[in-house]
């Protein structure tokens, strides 16, 4: 063992394991991702479907070291990205050591959140259930809501928590701390995510991407970092693509007389400039690619297998 493990485990011996968000889409995982990991390791927004790949977040608890994988939602695929989110996600729970399924409790087990409860039963890791959004239920539904899901599936635990204000969320680190395995971290201790940075910094654009146009651009849009140039004045320039499907769609980006692509630009140069403790220069770049979403490319980029 370590030093450092020594240390974090004050003697007692370490643990470390992954644990799979699973759920259905806008049930609040990055939310709870971000919460538990103590810092912004998923994006979030508004619109459906926001995650595409598995991301890692890293926490220390205790004596354990627990890699949160954020999968995507998931639901009914129509076209080749959503299967490929979907096989990333149920490919992510069936690697991880504890599952974790989150259902929105107002939404309950309506229509995504019934289908994953099925295709749970053939998943054999130890199963937590975890209900979010709880201060928006009134307590007897909760109960009720646990009571069903759990004749369904046999859960190890259930908890009731909010990954807005954090309720809930303690005892849920604690058992998560306790159920892993003994054995070494997988990770450095002030590692927090294993997503790339210049993976991260196209995310952080593409979230604001679509927190101000997530009305009025489809879903069809992909952020890809081109370059990333350390400057001697401590800076870094970054150059990214925003990639979209059509010429109306890339009039949408760039808005009137360029005011939407300042505002997202603006809001992702703020953000990239408190993450790494610099200041950055953030050029973005908007391309029509027709048919982006049937590139293998594409795919690669955001860590999903093409699906034939």
């Amino acid at each position: 063992m370590t030093d450092m493990e020594n240390n974090a485990a004050g003697g007692a011996p370490t643990r470390s394991g992954f644990v799979a968000l699973i759920g259905a889409t806008n049930a609040g995982k990055s939310t709870l991702v971000n919460r538990l990991v103590g810092a912004k390791v998923s994006i979030v927004s508004h619109k459906v479907q926001t995650t595409r790949a598995i991301v890692r977040g890293i926490a220390i608890h205790d004596n354990a070291q627990i890699v949160f994988m954020d999968t995507p939602g998931i639901f009914k695929p129509r076209r080749r990205l959503d299967r490929a989110m979907v096989t990333s996600a149920w490919g992510g729970a069936k690697d991880a050591d504890v599952i974790m399924l989150l259902i929105d409790s107002e939404r309950g087990l309506k229509g995504d959140a019934a289908t994953i409860l099925e295709g749970l039963k053939e998943v054999h890791q130890p199963k937590i259930l975890v209900l979010n959004k709880i201060d928006q239920v009134r307590r007897e539904d909760l109960l009720k809501l646990a009571a069903a899901a759990n004749e369904v599936v046999s859960f190890e635990r259930t908890f009731m928590i909010s990954a807005l204000s954090g309720s809930g969320c303690d005892d849920l680190m604690d058992y998560l701390a306790k159920a892993l395995p003994e054995g070494p971290w997988y990770y450095p201790e002030d590692q927090i995510s294993d997503l790339p940075m210049r993976q991260l910094a196209a995310e952080i654009t593409r979230e604001k991407l679509f927190l101000r146009l997530h009305q009025e651009l489809p879903y069809a849009s992909h952020v890809e970092t081109e370059k990333w140039e350390e400057r001697k004045d401590g800076s870094v320039r970054i150059e990214q693509v925003i990639y979209v499907e059509r010429e109306s769609q890339k009039k949408i980006a760039l808005g009137k007389g360029g005011e939407a692509i300042k505002a997202i630009s603006t809001a992702a140069r703020k953000e990239l400039s408190e993450i790494l403790e610099q200041p950055v220069h953030l050029f973005l770049f908007v391309k029509v690619r027709e048919n982006w979403g049937d590139d293998p490319e594409r795919f690669r980029e955001m860590g999903l297998e093409f699906p034939r």
